[in-house]
């Protein structure tokens, strides 16, 4: 049942372009491979050295992305000067002269790839590898941010003048009484830089925006 299924979308074509081709399950399955693999690395790696959520959220984004552009596009033609245009897009995101910040950014990227690839894509492309490129990167985005995500970590970054407090073993003496002063529910903190002249470090604090202090 299932073969004649597949026999019968495989001779299905919508204005010229098949519905349906064999490259689909080798999409899905490098897909998988490489979503699993930057999982690990990002989640059980970076994620338990820095517990930097941004980040998380940034590469795992930014390697699907990448990896569906380059899979649906390897059969696209592109000429020298389109090719250089393409980078350049990209490029501009970090040559900016208005700072956006790294979850925003990550969203730019997105839209923008997402708007290339669909543009891009032609006839040796079938409408399920799109549509399939197109909800991966969907439902990743809400999973990482509605799901997975949920508890959101914020940061800011303080002058604090108790210079006496930042050496390692005063940690809990240094959250007890930042959690005072700013009446968040501080859950770690990192020492940024120590200015002896004046007696102050710069510090930054991390807590859960959806926790109550």
């Amino acid at each position: 049942m299932m073969l004649l299924i597949n026999e019968l979308l495989l001779n299905v074509e919508i204005f010229g372009t098949e519905l349906f081709n064999k490259d689909f399950y080798e999409l899905l399955i490098k897909l998988l491979f490489n979503l699993a693999i930057v999982s690990y690395i990002v989640r059980y790696l970076y994620f338990n050295s820095t517990k930097n959520k941004d980040y998380l959220f940034t590469y795992l984004m930014i390697s699907i992305t990448v990896f569906l552009l380059c899979f649906l596009l390897e059969n696209v033609k592109l000429q020298l000067g389109f090719a250089l245009g393409l980078f350049a897009i990209f490029g501009i995101i970090r040559y900016r002269t208005d700072p956006i910040p790294i979850k925003e950014m990550t969203y730019l990227f997105i839209v923008i790839g997402i708007s290339i690839m669909n543009a891009l894509a032609n006839k040796k492309i079938s409408y399920s590898e799109l549509i399939f490129a197109n909800l991966s990167i969907l439902t990743l985005t809400y999973i990482l941010e509605r799901i997975w995500l949920l508890k959101k970590e914020s940061r800011k970054n303080i002058t604090y003048e108790k210079i006496d407090l930042i050496v390692p073993e005063k940690r809990e003496e240094l959250l007890k009484d930042l959690k005072i002063r700013t009446g968040l529910n501080i859950n770690r903190v990192e020492v940024r830089r120590i200015d002896f002249l004046s007696d102050t470090a710069q510090i930054r604090i991390f807590y859960f925006e959806n926790e109550d202090s």
